[in-house]
């Protein structure tokens, strides 16, 4: 039983190694982070609203936000969310 364990585990690590590998062929990269409570609000808004998934949400919303600081929104943006408590 425990070998049987083990050797699962192993196969479970390598598939897991095999994926973050193919990903990473593919261009993508992988981002972490936590989110604060007022940031999942907006977050499940934009699901409901858009349909997006997790990786498309990310993605656009770092795209977005580049977008934004290359035609001088940021600051725009961040007064809009702080006075709509977002």
């Amino acid at each position: 039983m425990a070998n049987t364990k083990k050797i699962n585990s192993q196969a479970n690590a390598d598939k897991q190694r095999r994926f973050r590998d193919k990903q990473r062929e593919a261009g993508r990269k992988m981002v972490r982070g936590y989110v604060s409570p007022e940031a999942t609000t907006c977050y499940d808004e934009m699901r409901d609203k858009t349909g997006w998934s997790d990786n498309e949400m990310l993605s656009n919303a770092i795209r977005i936000m580049y977008a934004a600081h290359k035609c001088g929104q940021i600051k725009l943006l961040n007064e809009w969310l702080k006075d709509h408590k977002r």
